[in-house]
């Protein structure tokens, strides 16, 4: 009589076992408790067996399996998410600063799609999208329902293929249709140039893997531009949908010389944590104001709630988009990766700004600068036969306060509330009487 080998009969065991377990649902004589993970987890792998050999036709099993995954994290946070490869190495892009796509940033607020900021100068900022538009269609499929993920694949796509957006703008019943042309979207993370002699301005448009680095050269290049000094610095972190936690905590270091930054708090010990300021690295101190609104968020809330409670900066603007939670990416073996929302963080004074943003110091919003009237006032200079204040008739130097303003600022009514604050600053620090 043929014998087993004592191998090859164990394996033959354990596969029985596994069988018995896999269609045995309805045996409530299994040793484990109804109410452990192991049990629960039965329930899909039951799930599992059942539509792969009943189901009308032949499904792949890799994606059933997505979609279980996609449906568990859809019953967390909006942040949290499963990415498939696809979407995985697409984030991967969006973090080195370049992808095909439309150049939004999204987030999912009382189950509605909400634009928290078109990225500057791509197709969707020029098309006129804003801050707080509800994203109800793309190419005519409908959002509801949509885990964050899904909706990022949908917009993103090859350089000069066609899409078409439908959104919900305020108070509007009537839907607003953007027809946009996707391109390679190539984000640079700093933009700066003086505005006015002796006032930089820098603008973070996400914070990408060498934000910090480049801020500093931008910084460097503002000095050496004004006689290696900076009389004051507006950092715009408008529109700015955040990015990678590391980063903002150190371009906030860089304004800061000691003291904390931010810390998170969540279940996992691991997620307990805090970051702190150095002195090593920071940049010379001068005045400073920050502006902010409604697409500021995550990343950008870090850096201008430790600026604020550190009392380093002004904040200048309207209220934040008010997204206080910590995400990490986590690879699996397939390629695929989970987005999950691990700690809430709050600002150095411990201030939570989920879905609540940071108040800015002065509430200042957006509008474009316009000429009252182009009628001037007659004034001693234009009366005829006047006489100069000096004894000769050479003119009097312009004051700092009269300093050009260069052209792209001009329009920009927060951008010049903030360069008056920073030049009257200026002026009171030098007046002030010695203590």
């Amino acid at each position: 009589m043929f014998k087993l080998k004592r191998p090859v009969l164990l394996a033959l065991t354990l596969l029985g076992l596994s069988v018995w377990l896999l269609f045995s649902a309805g045996n409530r004589n299994f040793a484990v408790a109804a109410s452990s993970p192991y049990e629960d987890l039965r329930l899909f792998t039951d799930a599992l067996a059942l539509i792969r050999h009943s189901y009308v036709e032949e499904v792949d099993t890799r994606k059933l399996i997505y979609g279980g995954i996609r449906g568990m994290m859809q019953t967390l946070d909006p942040h949290s998410g499963f990415l498939p490869p696809d979407a995985y190495q697409a984030m991967q892009d969006d973090t080195r600063g370049e992808f095909g796509g439309v150049g939004i940033e999204v987030s999912m607020r009382d189950d509605a799609l909400i634009v928290v900021a078109p990225i500057e100068d791509t197709p969707a900022f020029h098309a006129g999208v804003l801050a707080g538009d509800q994203i109800l269609s793309i190419d005519q499929e409908e959002v509801a329902g949509l885990d964050i993920m899904q909706v990022i694949s949908l917009l993103r796509g090859d350089a000069g293929s066609p899409v078409t957006l439908s959104l919900k703008r305020g108070d509007n019943e009537e839907p607003l249709t953007v027809q946009l042309e996707r391109e390679l979207i190539h984000v640079d993370s700093v933009k700066a140039r003086l505005i006015s002699p002796g006032y930089g301005y820098v603008r973070l448009l996400q914070f990408q893997e060498r934000t910090d680095v480049e801020l500093q050269q931008a910084l460097i290049a503002l000095r050496k531009q004004n006689n290696n000094t900076l009389d004051g610095l507006i950092l715009d972190l408008r529109n700015n949908p955040g990015g990678l936690l590391d980063q903002s905590i150190k371009v906030a270091d860089l304004f800061l010389d000691k003291g904390l930054v931010v810390y998170t708090e969540g279940r996992d010990p691991d997620s307990q944590l805090k970051y702190m300021a150095h002195q090593k690295g920071t940049e010379p101190d001068c005045p400073m104001v920050v502006l902010i609104d409604g697409g500021s968020a995550s990343a950008a809330e870090i850096v201008a709630g430790a600026l604020q409670d550190h009392k380093r900066a002004i904040l200048l603007g309207t209220r934040s988009f008010g997204k206080g939670s910590v995400q990490i990416v986590v690879p699996m073996s397939d390629g695929s990766g989970l987005r999950l929302t691990t700690a809430r963080y709050f600002t150095p004074l411990g201030r939570s700004i989920q879905a609540l943003g940071i108040e800015p110091d002065i509430f200042v919003q957006k509008g474009i600068l316009q000429v009252v009237s182009t009628v001037t006032a007659q004034r001693e200079q234009d009366l005829k036969n006047h006489f100069s204040s000096q004894a000769s008739d050479k003119k009097t130097s312009a004051s700092p306060s009269d300093a050009p303003v260069d052209k792209d600022s001009r329009d920009d009514y927060q951008l010049m509330r903030a360069l008056d604050l920073l030049k009257g600053w200026n002026f009171f620090g030098r007046t002030a009487p010695a203590a």
